[in-house]
């Protein structure tokens, strides 16, 4: 089963972390999880400039590692960072504290590379985090999920798919994921220009996380 817009009662069972903006604005947040990766990084990067727009990246500690230099021009260009813990782990299957340290060691990361900005987004990956574990990390860092998820990872959803159903859910204040990975690249070409071009066309403008919490 896909669910492309978040179902209303995941919304009411988790009050506590953000699925959406205002929707009385024509504001969209734009969110890719899993980077930076070479090409697939580079290449969103080289859209949102080209477009003159701003969007949210949640990165993976080992991925920020392993390409030091993407991870830099995302924070130069003056997108926003969001932490996906270190090696992203399912919240589901380890132990609290294994994930709390995981989430830690992604933000040492983002500090020895001289990222002085405080790093308060969070994004579990999968979106699978216990209950528990949510409330203790609460303390230091906004919970970040989303209302439009473009599937842009699954072979079972065409691009076509993934576009005209990202597309139709989502409205103002969505918050929308992409992923910029190996496994997405061949969808995230065809998908993510039209996907921008589009709502650019009907006047949406394309926000960062970090401005709901400034």
């Amino acid at each position: 089963m896909f669910f492309f817009k978040t179902p209303k009662l995941f919304e009411l069972l988790y009050p506590e972390v953000l699925w959406h903006g205002a929707r009385d604005k024509k504001h969209i947040y734009l969110t890719f999880d899993d980077g930076p990766v070479p090409e697939v990084t580079e290449y969103i990067l080289d859209l949102l400039l080209e477009h003159k727009i701003k969007a949210t990246f949640f990165c993976v500690g080992e991925n920020v590692v392993r390409n030091q230099d993407i991870f830099l021009r995302i924070v130069n260009e003056g997108h926003c960072i969001g932490n996906h813990t270190y090696s992203h782990l399912n919240g589901w299957k380890v132990q609290e504290q294994e994930y709390i340290n995981n989430i830690e060691a992604c933000s040492d990361v983002f500090k020895k590379l001289g990222y002085d900005v405080e790093v308060r987004l969070f994004r579990p990956p999968y979106g699978k985090i216990k209950r528990k574990t949510l409330s203790k990390i609460k303390k230091n860092y906004e919970i970040i999920m989303w209302d439009v998820l473009s599937y842009d990872f699954s072979n079972k959803v065409s691009a076509q798919k993934c576009l005209n159903k990202s597309l139709r859910h989502t409205k103002n204040g969505s918050i929308i994921i992409f992923h910029d990975s190996k496994k997405t690249f061949s969808k995230i070409k065809l998908v993510i220009s039209q996907y921008v071009k589009f709502l650019k066309g009907k006047n949406y403008e394309f926000r960062m996380l970090d401005e709901l919490f400034s």
